[in-house]
């Protein structure tokens, strides 16, 4: 293991549970950074800095609410003394509700922002400089596939998402001459405590008609693409969302059995034509 390798030092929100946890394990234990388990759940967040710590990694937690951004200006600096500044970020944290667009609450919005799209931008102004200093960076949004597509009930959700999008391209651009790339990951419906907690059996239903590879994915497939991007292999990839969605993106109208379906007629279609 190199140096530099031991010299990485990631911070992880949402990192108690779901994709954020196993991104924070695989960057522990697979790249040999020093991570930073950020999660408002101080109880999960502990059990996965120890399970990491055990595990022959290290590891500490964080608690921090990001639905407060003065808070997260406050905490970052007290937060991040044990291995020092991060020059791995990995957005993760996120909350997510089904509301119709003509019922969403100005606080329904203002939370799903301030957590969503607020809390990464002054968590990339905490990390930059330090990044900028080494000319080594690497910082991961996740996003989503409804910040490219839009659905039903995700009126601030989706919006949230799309301007993370948007302002990862923003911030790639600018801090691209430092050696820092900034990306993101547009997860397709996965299996973590949150779909668990908002797709009812006909919301999965729904999504396995829809996407092609008829199933959800997994934790650890959306980590490895994070890992990807925090990798020295990812060096010239900067201002891209990567959909890792079992091809939702793609598809357009989708009819699994089409083929299975015996067609109208065996014999071209005769058109009259009169004289």
């Amino acid at each position: 293991m190199t140096s530099r390798r031991l010299s990485r030092v990631a911070l992880v929100t949402g990192a108690a549970s779901g994709i954020g946890r196993r991104a924070a394990e695989k960057l522990a234990l697979e790249q040999g950074a020093r991570v930073y388990v950020l999660d408002r759940d101080a109880q999960a967040a502990d059990i996965v800095a120890r399970g990491i710590n055990e595990a022959g990694g290290s590891a500490a937690s964080c608690v921090l609410d990001l639905a407060d951004g003065a808070r997260i200006l406050q905490s970052l600096p007290s937060l991040t003394t044990k291995f020092g500044p991060p020059d791995i970020l990995v957005n993760n944290a996120g909350i997510s509700a089904m509301v119709p667009a003509m019922d969403c609450s100005l606080e329904h919005w203002q939370t799903m922002v301030a957590v969503n799209l607020t809390a990464p931008m002054l968590l990339m102004q905490y990390a930059l400089p330090h990044m900028r200093a080494g000319g080594w960076g690497r910082i991961v949004n996740i996003s989503s596939i409804s910040g490219l597509r839009a659905g039903t009930g995700r009126t601030a959700y989706g919006t949230s998402k799309a301007g993370l999008i948007a302002m990862t391209r923003q911030f790639a651009v600018e801090v691209a001459s430092w050696g820092v790339t900034v990306n993101s990951i547009a997860p397709g419906p996965v299996d973590t405590p949150l779909a668990l907690a908002n797709h009812s059996t006909e919301t999965r239903s729904t999504y396995l008609d829809m996407v092609p590879m008829r199933r959800y994915g997994t934790p650890d497939e959306i980590a490895d693409g994070i890992l990807f991007l925090c990798s020295e292999q990812a060096s010239y990839v900067t201002g891209q969302t990567l959909a890792i969605d079992g091809g939702f993106v793609a598809a357009g109208i989708l009819v699994h059995d089409l083929y299975d379906k015996p067609p109208a007629s065996t014999r071209p279609a005769v058109v009259e034509q009169t004289p």
